[in-house]
């Protein structure tokens, strides 16, 4: 398959024109239109800082069902002694920075790059974008944050620097979004990590069909808060 160079059009060729790898189109803009467009079509932007803005729609695609999340005895022991104290959107800005940074150490470069940073943090501001925060002892240890559309939670990225930090983020994550009747957690690229935690790879076209129907119903924007009464 061709990958498309995209103009100044607020426009993707359909998802299943993507390469075997994923890789759809070239180009474009990370403007709120286009990002929105994206996520509503399966499509995300992933690329590096020294390559064009590159978007993507992998077949099969890791999804998570908030109600198949697995949750290890050991991190329902943590959650239960209440090692951390889990938030929701009060510190975005703190935590797709230290995603960039944790990253960046891990690989020699990261895919956080500044205008992906200033476009996740205008969805943040018109109430797109969340975030889930894990502290300890009053300080940031972890986190992950993603975007929201109809009943579907696309994550983009998580950090840690406190063993099983982030797992409870995403757990407390998983929770919210039982009680709030979401559909899926779109995980996009699949690790060893998300699927211990019950994410199962879907056809690109299954897939298609379930955030079609998430779509269908309406996005819940603003802030979000947790309580812990939910927790598993």
């Amino acid at each position: 398959m061709p990958v498309y160079l995209l103009s100044n059009d607020l426009i993707f060729p359909p998802p299943h024109h993507a390469s075997e790898e994923g890789l759809l189109a070239v180009g474009g803009d990370l403007s709120q239109e286009r990002l929105l467009l994206a996520y509503r079509m399966g499509i995300f932007p992933w690329y590096s800082d020294n390559e064009p803005i590159l978007w993507w729609s992998p077949d099969p695609r890791l999804v998570l069902y908030p109600r198949e999340i697995h949750i290890s005895k050991t991190l329902k022991k943590i959650i239960k002694k209440g090692v951390f104290q889990i938030t929701m959107d009060t510190a975005f800005e703190r935590v797709i920075q230290a995603c960039a940074h944790v990253h960046g150490n891990d690989d020699g470069g990261t895919w956080i790059v500044d205008d992906m940073v200033n476009a996740y943090r205008r969805l943040h501001l018109s109430g797109f974008a969340h975030s889930v925060e894990a502290w300890h002892d009053g300080e940031l240890v972890g986190g992950l944050y993603g975007v929201s559309l109809g009943r579907s939670f696309f994550g983009e990225s998580m950090f840690s620097v406190m063993s099983n930090a982030s797992n409870a983020a995403l757990t407390a994550l998983a929770c919210y979004l039982k009680e709030k009747s979401f559909d899926m957690i779109d995980c996009q690229v699949t690790t060893t990590h998300l699927k211990n935690f019950g994410a199962r790879e879907i056809p690109r076209e299954r897939f298609l069909a379930q955030l079609k129907e998430s779509l269908s119903t309406p996005t819940l924007k603003g802030k979000w808060s947790f309580s812990h009464e939910n927790e598993t």
